[in-house]
């Protein structure tokens, strides 16, 4: 990399970013620790509230400054909220609202050569616009006058509104988001997409031949090298199933609706009835988690067990417990656009065979050999994937876990990711 290239300077407007001691969201924080680690000077505007943290900063003003790791945030006050209805909105409204009339203030100030935006939602490509107008005045006779509008997607809003959240495309929101998304496409310099197969359809909104890129999620390597324990309730209960000889088919993450654990219940049912040697362990917790304890208390399931989450540190020592992994979702038109579950990369860079149920066209499971695929909410076919994985060797198993770990390292590490982001900023 030149030395002109090591000074430029990055801004990433995100809504909802985090740090490993705060928690979700982690993207923005390991792709600009990498960033730092190349040599840009990397600020990112983040909500002092949010609901995916299990840790907030308490701030006194406005843009208060925190480094961490190098990467200097920048906290703008809104208000808290639970769940998703019109106090979530209004932290929306009062995040844009204070970037787009601190704008010029931010852009004279930080001086940014490329900025990007990547909330959940669209609306924050127009700060983006107004930062890239004012940036550019800003350095206006330096010789770095151009300044680059990234916009990176994370969920297809408002798509994601209308087909799982049943909202209509009249909603006043809906259409808010509408327009942003379209503004975003039509008017970023380039667009990076986290999900594989939206291309056609940011086409059809507006987005120009040759501005779309698609970076995913990815696994960072030395927390695996170094991980947290498992509290002694999880070591002690996976350890009495291995002595069993039982296949352990595991699931991390949220207890959703959305995840479709009431199909893995179902595969439970059939997989003790036909007396199969597989036990299912679900660790997380989630808004369902009561409901779902309670529905396999109901249909009798000795299987089947509830462990409270972990924390993201110790993942690689809780996967190292499972055999397989089971990733799911209900049907949706959505998943036509591809997928990037973060569950998905750690369990390939685990070594673990993944068992993914969800209906789309095509994924990395199935590009790498990492695992199999079987239709949404399908409990036949979940449990006749674990019932041909209960006939595998020791050796069959890993040697299909084997090609997603390589995979992992050779394609998808937050370092080669990051590089490869860094090689749009021009």
């Amino acid at each position: 990399m030149t030395e002109k290239k090591r000074r430029k300077r990055i801004l990433m407007l995100e809504h909802y970013a985090g740090s490993p001691t705060m928690g979700m969201e982690f993207r923005p924080y390991y792709m600009a620790r990498e960033w730092v680690r190349m040599g840009y000077r990397v600020d990112i505007i983040a909500a002092d509230y949010s609901h995916l943290r299990m840790e907030n900063p308490v701030i006194r003003h406005d843009f208060q400054c925190t480094n961490i790791d190098g990467i200097r945030y920048h906290w703008v006050h809104t208000r808290t909220y639970d769940g998703n209805g019109a106090a979530r909105a209004i932290t929306m409204e009062q995040f844009i609202r204070k970037n787009w009339f601190a704008a010029k203030e931010i852009a004279g100030r930080l001086k940014p050569d490329v900025i990007i935006t990547s909330s959940t939602y669209p609306l924050d490509t127009f700060v983006g616009q107004r930062l890239r107008k004012y940036a550019r005045r800003a350095k206006k006779g330096t010789g770095h006058e151009e300044v680059r509008l990234i916009h990176e997607v994370h969920d297809m809003w408002p798509a994601t509104l209308i087909e799982v959240g049943g909202m209509s495309k009249r909603n006043p929101f809906t259409v808010a988001m509408q327009i942003g998304e379209n503004s975003a496409y039509k008017k970023s310099d380039l667009v990076v997409s986290l999900l594989p197969l939206t291309e056609p359809y940011m086409k059809e909104h507006g987005l120009a031949e040759g501005k779309w890129h698609h970076i995913p999620n990815g696994i960072v390597e030395e927390e695996w090298e170094n991980p947290e324990p498992l509290p002694e309730e999880h070591e002690k209960l996976l350890s009495e199933l291995h002595g069993r000889g039982r296949l352990v088919v595991g699931y991390f993450g949220g207890h959703a609706l959305s995840n479709s654990l009431d199909s893995l219940l179902d595969a439970a049912k059939k997989t003790e009835e036909r007396g199969g040697r597989a036990s299912y362990v679900l660790v997380g917790d989630g808004v369902e988690k009561p409901e779902l304890m309670k529905r396999a208390k109901s249909m009798g399931l000795s299987e089947v067990y509830f462990l409270p989450k972990v924390t993201k540190r110790a993942v690689p020592s809780l996967t190292k417990q499972f055999d397989c992994t089971y990733v799911g979702a209900k049907d949706s038109t959505l998943y036509r656009f591809g997928l990037c579950m973060n569950k998905i990369f750690d369990s390939m860079m685990a070594g673990l065979p993944i068992l993914c149920a969800i209906t789309t066209p095509d994924t990395i499971v199935t590009k790498h050999g990492a695992g199999v695929m079987v239709p949404s909410e399908a409990p036949e076919e979940i449990d006749a994937a674990v019932e041909a994985w209960e006939r595998l060797s020791p050796d069959e198993l890993r040697k299909m876990g084997e090609a997603g770990h390589r995979a992992a390292l050779e394609h998808y590490t937050y370092r080669k990711l990051a590089k490869e982001f860094a090689g749009l900023f021009g």
